[in-house]
């Protein structure tokens, strides 16, 4: 049983992390504008389950390989760099589309759902910040003395998707409020696609050149 006085000081500081916006936030503030209000929210959605794999891995231990193994961390960290540098590509490759898309006729069937939380679920899995903020903070608010402290974890750790689903919603839906605009004419849409697109390609590459602080 997690001390009441353990979840709520976790809680704080999971808060902390979230609240803060990073490439969970600017990654779901480009799907918003970009794809729509729908994608935005399912990509929070992934992000969110991609943590708490991440919560569930440092339940049983893997996190703490993570943490201190840099070839694990160099690998986890790199996937994550990758992808976003892909995705990146690829929406700075299709931002034409992106007038086509937002037609009616179109309006639903421009991504897939599985897809949208994939890409979601990767890159909040891949980020190697946040298994280490876990890896290094979660075994402190347990308590051996209280029952499993496997189960400990997973009640503290599921703080920051839970967070992360709300305020990231927020800021989904903050940025589908000017989506409309955007959309009135092309030359707008490409831009915004083109300039997502160097967003994830950013923020892959500010991932692949995170170093460990050890």
């Amino acid at each position: 049983m997690v001390s009441m006085t353990h979840l709520a000081s976790f809680a704080g500081l999971s808060f902390l992390l979230v609240v803060v916006p990073g490439p969970s936030v600017l990654f779901t503030i480009s799907r918003a504008l970009t794809v729509g209000r729908r994608a935005a929210l399912l990509t929070v959605v992934g992000n969110s389950v991609g943590v708490y794999v991440q919560v569930v891995a440092v339940a049983i231990g893997l996190g703490a390989l993570v943490a201190t193994s840099a070839a694990v961390f160099t690998a986890v960290k790199l996937v994550g760099a990758l992808y976003l540098v892909y995705l990146g590509v690829q929406a700075i490759r299709h931002r034409a589309d992106l007038a086509r898309a937002l037609q009616p006729e179109h309006a639903t069937s421009g991504f897939s759902t599985i897809a949208v939380l994939r890409d979601g679920f990767v890159v909040g899995f891949a980020n190697p910040k946040t298994i280490v903020f876990l890896a290094a903070l979660l075994p402190q608010f347990v308590d051996p003395t209280r029952g499993s402290v496997s189960q400990q974890m997973l009640v503290l750790g599921i703080c920051i998707p839970l967070f992360g689903m709300v305020f990231d919603s927020l800021w989904a839906l903050a940025a589908d409020s000017v989506r409309s605009w955007i959309a009135r004419t092309p030359r707008r849409l490409a831009a915004v696609g083109g300039t997502s697109g160097l967003v994830m390609i950013g923020l892959g590459t500010s991932l692949a050149f995170t170093g460990r602080k050890d």
